[in-house]
């Protein structure tokens, strides 16, 4: 690889919000929460410098190389110290920038959005807005105490690790001259992970970028909704001759607008580090037939008739109509379980229509003990009888979906189902046509809109689209247009999409982002309109930034890497609970194929890939059974960070994943092949690949290299077909085969 003339590239960062580049080295008392008591800066204006820090004599050596495809470039910063002792110490590459501004768009994949600069409030977690003043239709954003720059005046800067991020990555979007700018760097140097921080000064017009080696947060670290956790964070005591070597790749770029930022981000974010292998666990459908068997025996409450969403040891692990569980469960259960779980499935919706409806229209946000119906969070003030509207969003979506089911299977509707339904629809379109919005939360009995913004209802399109074919009635297709643009100009034109995650507040999450994938899709294939197709891209990609693109190294003592876990296609939850999780909460990922059907862009094909395959390996069975959690059960824990248990441990409990498994086994193939592009993706815990192909046929190799025997389902088309709407294929539509434990089997696929 040639080296980039250092004066070429000066010019260039020089011409790029006034960049420039320098070494630091950094000394902490660590008996006082790793304050720092010594810090020596030099700036790097040729490819060598010398620092002294301590006892300590260093040589930095600076090298710039293009990357290898030529869009961007690589910096590699060597530390050697020469002589002496550098004590509970750090040393980090510095990227300033002189021309700053405070309405750059500042992104850190799953962590930071926009910088999170919004108004915070401190309450420990479950956090709920208190203050009555904070609560309305019309008030501005409130998050909980997360990282984040300073929305006000004062100390502005965000410490990260690496694992705090779904990729080691920053950029930003500077709408002042419409340019962009991503850093990638790796987990870390063998010595730790690497800490990544912004830092903007009292003005606001510098800020500075580093990555450190080892990571050391100062006097404070992040714990859940709390800023104010002592750091705990080991500074290295460095020798003469210790190496240390900081690499990252950056790229500058056109930025019209913060869309640019995700896109960019899209093209490089496994440019420094690949994505990981599969870990090959259990099959999908003997992973449902655990499934299946656990819901009926552990989430079916007898006594009353309804899946529960846990193991009912709280009310929020007994019912809520949507998020994690509720009407979402019976769904993959009614449509391939047997006549047990279809038995169940019919009692369930007995159970819940007519009075699992509110006063208001909406669904009872949660539940107990099979009769007893209230608010989100009992035991706050201001939440006791709110209803968040995600919930209803999620709950009738998936009870549409039922009733086309029983539709299918020839099983009878009863009256009161559609009756129920219809009801919850048109609380969604009263509440759009008095506000103007849907809002987050709405009183459960009376309708008021209490806590408005966010894009909470982000699935509401697509569930009205749904009731609008179900019910052969235009409105809910008008209105859940109307709602759809709303979106679209309020939250995914700006990039800040928040309000789905129930215990969150409204910090920035994935939930609302897939779920405005999920409408924006149904829109394009209800209405045909391209603009909706640009916008389900769009909101794809923001989405992106939420799935771990790489396999984090787990501390060889934790849990996850005990068990030998891999993190690709973990998808994050949001900016206040900082971990990934085995799935989407809650829903398959399907719109990713039917978007790329729709486009041939391969990129949502191998995300979906990415996601499907991450799950089964953290579902707990005899075979390869996980501490704590009982067969069949999936934590919805995947942490890379100490944000709460630990880095590589989990929550011991029943949770949504497993529903998100269900799902994804339902509604995702085994194997996607277009025989016309010869595009191959395998979201199964298969092995699949192309050994022939003739102007006529297409020979797949596939093998199963797990200990169980499976029945795939494979999706075969060429581009005409993939013009058909996936949901309307039918079961002659895929091709269906089985293999033993370890078998492998050829088969021919007429093009």
């Amino acid at each position: 690889m040639a080296t980039v003339s250092v004066k070429t590239f000066a010019q260039l960062a020089n011409n790029f919000n006034n960049l420039n580049l320098s070494a630091q080295l950094t000394q902490y008392d660590t008996q006082h929460f790793n304050k720092v008591i010594s810090q020596k800066k030099v700036r790097l204006n040729s490819a060598t410098a010398t620092l002294l820090l301590d006892s300590s004599n260093w040589a930095i050596t600076k090298k710039i190389s293009p990357t290898e495809n030529n869009d961007g470039y690589n910096i590699n910063l060597v530390f050697k110290c020469l002589s002496g002792r550098a004590a509970s110490s750090s040393v980090s590459l510095v990227l300033g920038f002189d021309d700053w501004s405070v309405k750059n768009y500042v992104l850190m994949p799953a962590a930071l959005y926009n910088g999170n600069r919004v108004k915070a409030i401190v309450h420990p977690y479950l956090s709920f807005l208190m203050d009555t003043q904070d609560i309305g239709p019309d008030k501005p954003q409130v998050v909980s105490d997360i990282p984040r720059l300073n929305i006000k005046d004062g100390p502005s800067r965000v410490q990260q690790r690496s694992g705090d991020m779904s990729t080691p990555a920053i950029g930003f979007h500077n709408p002042i001259n419409n340019s962009g700018f991503w850093l990638l760097t790796k987990q870390g140097n063998g010595i730790d992970d690497y800490g990544i921080d912004i830092e903007e000064n009292n003005q606001r017009t510098q800020a500075s970028i580093s990555i450190t080696s080892p990571v050391v947060r100062e006097r404070y670290q992040y714990i859940i909704a709390d800023m104010q956790a002592p750091a705990t964070d080991k500074p290295a005591n460095f020798t003469a001759g210790d190496s240390v070597v900081i690499s990252a790749n950056i790229y500058f770029f056109t930025s019209p607008n913060v869309q640019a930022l995700y896109n960019k981000f899209t093209q490089i974010r496994n440019d420094f580090i690949p994505q990981g292998k599969v870990n090959y666990a259990i099959p999908f459908s003997a992973a449902f037939k655990i499934q299946e068997e656990k819901f009926n025996r552990q989430n079916f409450e007898p006594t009353f008739g309804y899946y529960s969403v846990g193991m009912r040891e709280n009310y929020y692990q007994d019912w809520q109509i949507g998020w994690t569980g509720g009407m979402i469960s019976p769904y993959p259960l009614l449509a391939m379980g047997g006549p047990q779980s279809r038995k169940n499935v019919v009692r369930n919706f007995d159970w819940l229509f007519p009075n699992g409806i509110s006063p208001s229209g909406y669904f009872w946000d949660s539940g107990q003990k099979g009769n007893q119906w209230f608010g989100i969070f009992q035991d706050i003030a201001t939440a006791k009888n709110l209803h968040l509207v995600r919930k209803s969003g999620d709950g009738l979506f998936y009870v549409l979906k039922q009733l086309a089911t029983f539709k299918a299977l020839n099983m009878p509707i009863k009256p009161n189902w559609n009756t129920g339904s219809q009801t919850v629809a048109d609380a969604f379109v009263k509440t759009w046509q008095q506000y103007g919005q849907l809002g987050q939360y709405v009183n459960n009995t009376t309708g008021e809109l209490v806590i408005g913004g966010s894009a909470s209802g982000a699935i509401v399109p697509a569930t009205l689209a749904l009731a609008a074919k179900h019910f052969n009635n235009k409105q809910y297709l008008e209105v859940a247009q109307q709602i759809a643009d709303s979106f679209n100009q309020n939250y995914v034109s700006k990039g800040l999409i928040y309000g789905a995650a129930g215990d969150a507040m409204q910090n920035f999450d994935s939930e609302a982002t897939y779920a405005l994938l999920e409408s924006y899709m149904t829109l394009y294939e209800t209405t045909g309109d391209a603009k909706w197709l640009q916008i389900a891209q769009n909101v794809a990609i923001q989405f992106s930034t939420w799935v771990s693109s790489y396999d984090f190294v787990f501390p060889a003592s934790s849990t996850l890497a005990k068990l030998g876990k891999k993190t690709t296609g973990a998808v994050w939850a949001n900016t206040q609970n900082k971990h990934g999780a085995p799935g989407i909460c809650t829903h398959s990922g399907v719109a990713l194929l039917r978007l790329y059907r729709a486009t041939g862009n391969v990129f949502y094909l191998n995300l979906l890939q990415n996601i499907a395959q991450a799950i089964p390996q953290y579902m707990s069975t005899i075979k390869n059974p996980i501490p704590a959690l009982q067969p069949g059960w999936l934590s919805e824990r995947v942490s890379t960070t100490d944000w709460l248990e630990g880095i590589g441990e989990i929550y011991p409990g029943s949770t949504w994943a497993e529903t998100a498994l269900m799902l994804t086994i339902l509604e995702v193939p085994s194997i996607y092949i277009n025989t016309q592009t010869l595009t191959l993706a395998t979201f199964d815990q298969v092995k699949s690949k192309i050994i022939k192909k003739t102007n006529t046929a297409i020979t797949l190799e596939i093998e199963n290299p797990t200990s169980y025997p499976c029945d795939l389902k494979i999706l075969a088309e060429n581009n005409q077909k993939a013009k058909l709407i996936l949901g309307n294929l039918t079961k002659s539509a895929f091709i269906s085969i089985t293999l033993k434990a370890g078998e492998k089997q050829k088969i021919v696929i007429k093009k």
